[in-house]
């Protein structure tokens, strides 16, 4: 995957550019990450490009992107305990340091980690596993993409059929 999609993530997502975006949903793009070195990491981006933080946007659609944050944490953990029986929990993030655009980071966290890495956040993995082209997405990955994508739309059609019934 190259291309200046990548320069622009949100935009390309808006314009459907973007080749890692699983599902649209309420306040942006869910989208699988561009490494995979802890398979089903993805990433949740607004919708609005000129936004950098959560505390940009309106409560309304900051309870929607939190909302949203929750579903994509939601899929990612039933998508990587089906996938792997060494699927452990899911880490959720808002960090904003180093890409100037509000997106939350969901991050699978597994039992066959590093010892010295398991319990410590992702940041401290070596760069090699952030620069490792054996991690890069690509298509070993499109069963995880349709496994995220399945229980994405799973958990719409739930919140849906939540909604109707009270």
């Amino acid at each position: 995957m190259t291309g200046d999609w990548r320069t622009d993530r949100i935009g390309a997502a808006v314009r459907g550019e973007n080749p890692t975006v699983l599902r649209r949903l309420e306040s942006g793009f869910a989208v699988i990450g561009d490494v995979q070195f802890l398979p089903g990491y993805s990433v949740l981006l607004t919708d609005e490009p000129g936004v950098q933080r959560l505390s940009d946007l309106p409560r309304a659609k900051r309870l929607s992107f939190l909302s949203d944050m929750d579903r994509l944490g939601e899929a990612v953990e039933r998508a990587c305990r089906r996938l792997d029986p060494c699927f452990r929990r899911v880490n959720l993030e808002i960090l904003g340091n180093t890409d100037p655009f509000l997106h939350a980071h969901v991050w699978p966290r597994f039992e066959w980690e590093p010892a010295e890495l398991i319990g410590k956040p992702v940041w401290l993995y070596p760069p090699d596993r952030w620069s490792d082209e054996r991690f890069r997405l690509g298509p070993q990955h499109d069963g995880l993409q349709d496994a995220i994508g399945s229980e994405l739309d799973q958990l719409g059609s739930e919140a849906g059929s939540r909604r109707s019934t009270t």
